[in-house]
Order: structure tokens, then C-alpha cells, then sequence
């Protein structure tokens, strides 16, 4: 048997927006008669699911073709044990393809865009007319791949969480976080309304919104992080947010880089309420309470997008 048929094809995927309103309505017309009711386009709902269920029996068709095959709900994700040999392919939008990232260990990741009307889609490269050749070229080790790097949280209890995109340290609801951060031999005392920790990839995102808001706060219109940087870049950038001044708590390091040679430190001080999360995913969190001390670095892991 060739190299080639020893690949597993994962074909990942998500519900539609239709398909999840059916899970709440219990039948369609249930939930038509919902949108209807709040003056909502049905019929969009429709367009998109039939669409996208098209683009998953198209690639299903080109991928058992290959070799072995299986197609994997988003949900089942964190329980699911990739192989090394997997090829994996996504169809969704951008942010299916972070959470898929986030899971595997260095696994090529070929991501379509199933409808390039509707989704810009910046991790999209491809679509479905483009997945047979892309396929090919990746099992015979001729595809273009772009390394993207991981930012990983370690308690002082052994727990590990990683992010594609981005970090958050600090409350779970409106109120402040206390907490004391260390970045090389500099350590400071909080309050704030949490840490956003952004990899290259995340740089363009949440990280921006909160540059934004400062430079209008200062008047400004540039700053050197506007464009982010590289998707591979062996660094992370933390920012603070909403920082508060007061006789125990400092405003100094709101605002830095970490590296491989430079971890950031973070101590909670909150009795309840404290979490850690990432690329957005709330209800994935590990809590973050008194007592607890978490490391911020760069991971070994990382991931592997096919770009051309």
C-alpha cells in the first residue's frame, strides 16, 4: 500500500445557522415562524444551508476517493484523537478553521470556502473546486504550508490550554480582575478588565479593536502594531485592558511582548468568578481563582495552514 492511502481524510464541519435553529424549535417551520415573526429573511437561512450541505457532499465524494475517511461535527473536536498521517480538511469560516487548529499537532489543515459570496474568509485559501488538486498536492508533499504559531497557558495545578488566535485572563462577567503579572524580573500588581494575549494570526483581530480605542482616546491615527505581524512569528503581544490606577495596583505593564526567552507570569487574586479562555470560546475556560498561577509562552505546538 502507497504512503498516499495510508492518509485519513477529516473532514470537519459545522451546523448552519438553520440546522441550530432546528435544534432550538424542534422542526423548521417552528423556527421559520420565529423568523418570520421578528421580521428575519427565512429564505437566506435556506440559501446558505443548502448551499454549504452541497459543499460537504461534494468534498465527502472527492475525499473517500482518496482513502479512509471521516467527517467530524465541530463539537466532537476536543475528544477526537488526530494521527499523525491525517489530512484535514475544514469547510466553514474562519473561525472553524482556529478551533480545528487548536486541536492537532502539526497536521496539514486545507480550508474551504464554501460560499466566497458570503464569507471573505482571510484562512479560506480555497474553494470546492479547488480541493481534488489541493488534496493531491498535499499527500505528495508538493503543497505550500504556513507555519502559525501557538500561544499556550500552563497552571500551577498542570492544566494546558492553547490559542490560535488569542488569550483571555480575567473575569467571567463586567467587574474587575485583581491579579499580579510578571514579565522578566518586573512585577506588578492589577486591576483591570482582563489580559488579552494575541498570536500573529490573532494580531489582526481583538488586539486591533483595543489599539483602536486607544489611539482615539489619544487622538492618534498610527501605531506600529496596526497591520499585526507575521502568522509565524516566534511571539506573542499582551495588552491590559482597561487598566486601573490606585494605592496598590500599577498601570506599567500594560502593554509588551513575550518570546521564547520571556514568559509572562499571572497570579489571581479573585475569590470566584476568574477564567482563562480562548479564540472566544467562553464556555471552554479553566477558572482562574486565588490561588491560582498561570505561565504564558510560546508553544511547541503549532499549526499547519496549506496556502497554495
Amino acid at each position: 500500500m502507497s504512503d498516499a492511502k495510508q492518509n485519513r481524510f477529516i473532514l470537519v464541519t459545522r451546523k448552519t445557522r438553520l440546522q441550530e435553529l432546528v435544534e432550538r424549535f424542534n422542526t423548521w417551520p417552528q423556527a421559520k415562524f420565529y423568523l418570520e415573526h421578528n421580521q428575519v429573511d427565512a429564505e437566506d437561512y435556506l440559501v446558505e444551508h443548502d448551499l454549504y450541505t452541497r459543499r460537504l457532499v461534494e468534498a465527502e465524494s472527492i475525499l473517500r476517493k482518496k482513502g479512509l475517511f471521516q467527517r467530524l461535527e465541530r463539537s466532537f473536536l476536543p475528544n477526537y484523537t488526530f494521527n499523525a498521517k491525517d489530512i484535514v480538511v475544514v469547510i466553514g469560516q474562519d473561525g472553524l478553521v482556529a478551533n480545528t487548529l487548536k486541536y492537532l499537532d502539526g497536521q496539514p489543515v486545507i480550508a474551504i470556502n464554501p460560499d466566497p459570496d458570503r464569507w471573505d474568509g482571510k484562512l479560506l485559501s480555497f474553494e470546492i473546486c479547488d480541493l481534488e488538486s489541493t488534496v493531491t498536492r498535499t499527500e505528495t508533499q508538493r503543497a505550500s504550508l504556513q507555519s502559525i504559531t501557538f500561544a499556550e497557558a500552563t497552571t500551577n495545578d498542570g492544566q494546558r490550554m492553547l490559542a490560535v488566535n488569542d488569550l483571555f485572563i480575567g473575569p467571567r462577567s463586567h467587574t474587575s480582575a485583581r491579579y499580579s503579572l510578571t514579565l522578566g524580573n518586573t512585577t506588578e500588581n492589577q486591576s483591570s478588565s482582563g489580559i488579552i494575549v494575541s498570536t500573529g494570526l490573532g494580531s489582526t483581530g481583538w488586539l486591533q479593536s483595543i489599539l483602536a480605542g486607544a489611539l482615539g482616546v489619544m487622538g492618534g491615527n498610527r501605531h506600529e502594531m496596526q497591520q499585526g505581524f507575521a502568522w509565524d512569528e516566534k511571539r506573542l503581544q499582551f495588552t491590559v485592558r482597561e487598566p486601573f490606577p490606585t494605592r496598590s495596583t500599577g498601570t506599567k505593564l500594560v502593554f509588551g511582548s513575550i518570546s521564547e526567552q520571556r514568559q509572562m507570569r499571572v497570579e489571581s487574586y479573585m475569590p470566584e468568578n476568574g477564567v482563562i479562555f480562548s479564540d472566544g470560546i467562553e464556555l471552554d475556560y479553566l477558572p482562574f481563582n486565588s490561588g491560582s498561577v498561570i505561565s504564558i509562552g510560546i508553544s511547541k505546538t503549532k499549526g499547519m495552514l496549506v496556502v497554495g
